[in-house]
């Protein structure tokens, strides 16, 4: 009995420690995930990335520079047929593989040399993959590698002018990548240029 009624009068403390120190811990906690959703869960990026007006204006103020030398008009690298055939889930994961190609095969050339910014914006793109480093697709494979080696084609028939052309869209790319990436998607859309 003695020990009951010392468990009825630590009983509010105990319910107090596990209100304020154990769940908290339980909440934060890094656990993996289960099944689809760790996948999903590894395909998020914080929004707070996204909102850093600095990098933001470097990588628009770059990609309105090299974006004027474009003198393609017809076609387009970063844009809503990256997205045919990928259903939604995996578009954060189709991104990551863009941004890793356009970081990896055009931003750390020769032409960081040549506008500026490149290694501020490379360096940001590059941190965002690292971020989704664990970021996997779900289901088949094969349409994410169509559409993204339609897209590394269409940069090579481009020749010289595919680089300029990546570097242009930059700025789609950025928000592309926000609107893949995060839980709730940029007001406004992508916005569209010629």
């Amino acid at each position: 009995m003695a020990a009951l009624q010392t468990l009825s009068k630590s009983f509010p403390a105990w319910v107090f420690f596990c209100c304020c120190c154990c769940l908290p811990l339980l909440l934060t906690s890094s656990l993996p995930l289960k099944g689809a959703s760790a996948a999903h869960h590894a395909c998020r990026l914080r929004r707070i990335n996204f909102q850093l007006p600095y990098i933001r204006n470097r990588t628009y103020t770059l990609a309105k520079t090299v974006h004027a030398l474009d003198r393609d008009t017809d076609n387009r690298l970063i844009g809503q047929q990256l997205f045919v055939n990928i259903r939604e889930n995996n578009r954060c994961y189709l991104m990551k593989r863009v941004v890793e190609f356009v970081v990896e095969d055009v931003l750390l050339t020769e032409v960081k040399d040549q506008y500026p910014y490149v290694e501020e914006v490379a360096h940001f793109l590059a941190s965002l993959t690292s971020e989704l480093s664990s970021c996997q697709f779900s289901g088949k494979r094969e349409h994410i590698e169509k559409n993204l080696e339609q897209m590394k084609n269409k940069m090579e028939q481009l020749g010289e002018n595919g680089k300029i052309k990546a570097i242009g869209e930059l700025d789609l790319l950025y928000d592309y990548m926000e609107n893949a990436c995060t839980d709730a998607p940029k007001k406004g859309g992508n916005k569209k240029k010629n």
